[in-house]
């Protein structure tokens, strides 16, 4: 008997794991891969802006300007009110699709068209933040201006998520905030449905400034999301871990060309994009960044330890390669006719000048080089004599932001599987 009573309880517990729903796959669906291309937008009248990409990179990251650290330093004088004014002046099966960009007008945002509900919105692509959020037609019309903006009353699959808000802001306050909901998010040709939109009914004056930028896609880790309740945070999945599951791999990468122009590849590493064997660090994902420790730089051929370096940040949402302030000093000191100007924001130089290989560490043992031909981000005088550098400091802030300068260089694949970071030295054009 008690045999008999064993068998029942095992084909009955046989019975219920049986009857647990499996996860549902469209038919037919199978693993893929998608590209987002970068493309420059030739028609814009003005080229990159080195002040206005610190200018953003600093007010993203809560990063204070000193004004004894600009003394300290040697910074040229100069009053608030000529500041402001430089500032001014300055699915289907085994799919590959694949969409268009557009740069925002300073050149620090590359754009990308995303179909949200079946309105198309460009939106920038941004690992150092996790919220999809864009304008809407909740916002006052003069507030959209030329922006194209979200109408949920037009979308037959949005559904608004009672009672929850987003509100991202930045460290001067500028920011964005308003409802939430779900739809069908499109990108690349591949299609998630159900994802987690923002829709603003309030926004900054720096975002309504950008008119380019209808809102963000953010790629860092879902933890970092904005969303509650009203009473306490409710993160929702970022549209790269929505996508995931169904690609070939849980990894994008970011490969963009010197001049700016380049691609996002989603599911795929392609490893005909860099030499030899590609680095891996794991990230400290609990931060919701994709971050990692740098402890180490090189210029030209002598490498430093930074012993109390700053944790570094993988963003594709920032032109340069941001560092501690003394890796930046050491740099611009091999670099002659260097200087910090307050006008324009950072370093300078003489665009004459021959600029170094810089490398930083990426964890414990990698260390990714940009050559000195790809350090240049803007020129700073209608003559073309003064030039920008792609590598600025932090001024002391206690962290490092690793944008485009970097991404120029570097394959960089960011794997969501294994919260681990990938590193290839991509060959110099010839």
């Amino acid at each position: 008997m008690p045999s008999l009573r064993f068998f029942l309880l095992v084909t009955l517990l046989a019975a219920i794991v049986l009857a647990v729903p499996a996860p549902i796959r469209k038919r037919g669906l199978q693993k893929r891969s998608f590209k987002v291309p970068r493309q420059l937008n030739t028609a814009h009248p003005t080229g990159p802006n080195g002040y206005a990409a610190m200018r953003k990179v600093f007010r993203k990251y809560n990063f204070k300007v000193k004004e004894d650290f600009m003394v300290k330093e040697g910074f040229i004088s100069q009053s608030k009110q000529d500041l402001n004014a430089t500032s001014t002046a300055a699915a289907t099966t085994n799919q590959t699709g694949a969409v268009a960009a557009n740069p925002e007008q300073n050149a620090a945002l590359f754009l990308s068209p995303v179909d949200v509900g079946g309105q198309t919105l460009n939106l920038d692509f941004d690992s150092g933040s996790s919220d999809l959020w864009v304008f809407s037609t909740e916002l006052d019309p003069q507030v959209i201006g030329k922006h194209a903006a979200f109408d949920a009353s037009k979308s037959a699959t949005f559904k608004k998520t009672a009672g929850s808000q987003f509100k991202v802001n930045y460290g001067d306050g500028s920011g964005a905030s308003g409802i939430v909901g779900t739809d069908t998010v499109t990108i690349g040709g591949v299609k998630v449905e159900g994802q987690t939109v923002e829709l603003a009914n309030k926004v900054s004056q720096s975002f309504v400034e950008d008119t380019n930028t209808d809102g963000l896609v953010g790629l860092a880790f879902s933890s970092l999301n904005t969303v509650n309740d009203g009473t306490k945070k409710t993160p929702q999945k970022t549209f790269f871990d929505n996508v995931m599951k169904d690609l070939d791999l849980p990894v994008f990468t970011a490969d963009l060309d010197p001049d700016g122009t380049g691609v996002y590849e989603f599911g795929k590493i392609d490893a005909t994009k860099f030499e030899g064997q590609m680095a891996w660090v794991p990230v400290k994902a609990e931060t919701g960044f994709w971050q990692f420790a740098s402890t180490k730089f090189s210029v030209g051929d002598q490498t430093f330890d930074n012993p109390q370096g700053s944790d570094a940040i993988a963003d594709t949402g920032t032109s340069l390669l941001i560092v501690d302030q003394q890796v930046a000093d050491a740099y611009y000191s091999q670099v002659k006719g260097a200087q910090l100007n307050q006008q324009v924001g950072g370093f300078v130089y003489p665009c004459a000048a021959t600029l170094p290989d810089i490398s930083v560490a990426v964890g414990d043992s990698y260390m990714a080089k940009i050559p000195g031909s790809q350090i240049t981000f803007a020129t700073v005088d209608d003559a073309n004599t003064t030039c920008f550098g792609g590598v600025q400091g932090n001024q002391g802030a206690g962290l490092q932001i690793f944008g485009d300068t970097m991404f120029k260089a570097q394959l960089v694949a960011f794997n969501g599987g294994n919260q681990s970071l990938g590193f290839g030295q991509k060959p110099l054009a010839q």
